[in-house]
């Protein structure tokens, strides 16, 4: 009988302390935050050409015996030549009716800048070579983790020459 009294009453100061921690728990007290949202980040970047002394293909991109679009350009802060370079555009569209909606259909900006290091996946899977495309911002690694949002390619009011095409890319990106 006394170990069953010894058992009761350590049972009850046990459920009895839960109670009390549970009302006087200072983590209950506290005032609820809200998750901390990072802003919008907007970027206004420049596509061009790398600037080679020697150039043997003329043309500002390369299309392979099937029509797939493959480049690799200098991404820079204006839109001059002698911008700073803060980093490449590269990507590889298959511009052809039934691969239109391709995974392959990717444009990937890579920034090797003090403030942003790490890349952006756009996805290029409606590209209508209209002069001006807004795409959708689908991932990132480095700073840009987990990105999304909307990146607008326009050809620039700065063109060189019409073999040295230049976009302008307006990125509006969330950072989760």
């Amino acid at each position: 009988m006394r170990p069953r009294i010894i058992f009761c009453i350590a049972v009850s100061c046990a459920i009895l302390v839960v109670i009390l921690l549970a009302l006087v728990s200072p983590v209950t007290h506290k005032k609820s935050r809200k998750p901390q949202t990072r802003p919008w980040l907007a970027l206004s970047l420049y596509i061009q050409q790398p600037q080679t002394a020697i150039t043997t293909d003329p043309r500002p991109t390369s299309f392979d015996s099937k029509g797939a679009f493959i480049f690799h350009h200098t991404l820079t802060e204006g839109p001059e030549n002698t911008s700073r370079v803060v980093g490449r555009a590269q990507g590889f569209i298959i511009p052809v009716e039934h691969f239109a909606h391709s995974a392959f259909n990717i444009i990937y900006l890579t920034f090797d800048m003090p403030e942003y290091s790490g890349s952006l996946s756009i996805q290029a899977n409606q590209v209508h070579d209209k002069g001006r495309e807004e795409l959708t911002v689908v991932g990132g690694t480095g700073v840009f983790a987990f990105a999304r949002g909307l990146a607008i390619f326009s050809e620039s009011d700065h063109q060189l020459s019409m073999i040295e095409a230049m976009y302008h890319v307006k990125l509006r990106l969330k950072l989760e």
